[in-house]
Formats: C-alpha cells, structure tokens, sequence
C-alpha cells in the first residue's frame, strides 16, 4: 500500500468534497476507508494499491469532475 496526498485547487463549497470522496472511493484499488477530503487545505489524502491503481488515475478522476490537481505525491506505507 501507498500512502497519497493530493493538493487541489481551493475548494468552495462543502458539496465540492462529497464529489471528490464518492468518486476516489469508487476507484478500484484505493482503501475506501483511508479517504479523507480536507475542506479547510484542499487536500485529499487517501492509501491506494499502486498494483491495482495509480496516483495519476486518481488525478483523472478527480480532474475529470472539475477539480484542478496543484500537485501530488505518494509514498509507500
């Protein structure tokens, strides 16, 4: 497992991270229960298979609903 944390551009409304958390939660591979969208930074931090899944698409699925990746990293448990 890989432990990730991505930086987002300012979030601006509450229903912005109900989005963002259904849809990294939906993804195969990532651990439903380590998703966690933080408001107040604009960060989702989130553990995720790297054999099953990547850190860039968790990007696309994120950018895919309108969210602007600043930047991300990974790193192994």
């Amino acid at each position: 497992m890989h432990k990730a944390t991505i930086q987002l551009e300012a979030l601006i409304c509450p229903s912005c991270v109900q989005k963002i958390e259904k849809a990294t939660k939906g993804l195969s591979g990532v651990d439903q229960d380590s998703v966690k969208v933080m408001f107040n930074s604009s960060k989702v931090k989130f553990d995720f298979d790297a054999d099953k899944i990547s850190l860039e698409d968790v990007e696309k699925a994120i950018t895919a609903l309108g969210f602007e990746v600043i930047k991300s990293q990974a790193k192994a448990k």
